[in-house]
């Protein structure tokens, strides 16, 4: 990290859920009142009940958000979308540390010919240890982005408007 000189971004993909949190909820309420809506949450059978998100962020702040509308296969795609642009609203200059986790999409041997391309010109890939979620500096983003959501009413549990309240809260 030093050789970088702060020029390091960091990224990663996260869950968010449309209905509150991935745990348990408990509410105090009166006895036969177990069925009011202020103490049920929704569900959503057969998925639907969350989104994908994939951001970055360096020294210098956050980059772009990206919500992630289909399964994911792999990270090209994304990454074309928003690692350059995102680096170049940065301003990390024209050589700059990238870093992401050891996922299967992120070592898609399409992925990898992707960044290695991209590194003869200017982006030089970390090596990352295997199942390290919490080396990741974006994993606290993540955790402030989602009680940030959560505490606020969204207006629907619909899919881009969920998107949008995220993106006010993740600016770049």
């Amino acid at each position: 990290l030093r050789n970088h000189g702060g020029k390091v971004m960091w990224s990663d993909e996260t869950k968010m859920e449309r209905f509150g949190h991935n745990s348990t909820k408990r509410v105090w309420r009166k006895k036969n009142d177990e069925y009011h809506p202020k103490n049920t949450i929704p569900t959503v059978k057969h998925g639907g009940g969350s989104i994908m998100l994939w951001g970055c962020f360096s020294a210098h702040g956050t980059g772009r958000l990206h919500c992630i509308k289909e399964r994911m296969t792999g990270a090209i795609d994304i990454l074309e979308e928003n690692l350059l642009d995102s680096a170049r609203e940065l301003r990390l200059g024209r050589r700059f540390a990238f870093q992401q986790d050891n996922d299967p999409k992120h070592k898609a041997k399409s992925t990898m010919e992707w960044l290695k391309k991209k590194k003869k010109k200017h982006i030089n890939v970390f090596e990352w240890p295997s199942q390290n979620p919490d080396l990741n500096p974006i994993e606290n983003l993540w955790k402030d982005l989602k009680i940030a959501i959560h505490k606020r009413t969204v207006c629907h549990p619909h899919e881009t408007c969920v998107c949008a309240s995220v993106n006010e809260h993740f600016p770049n």
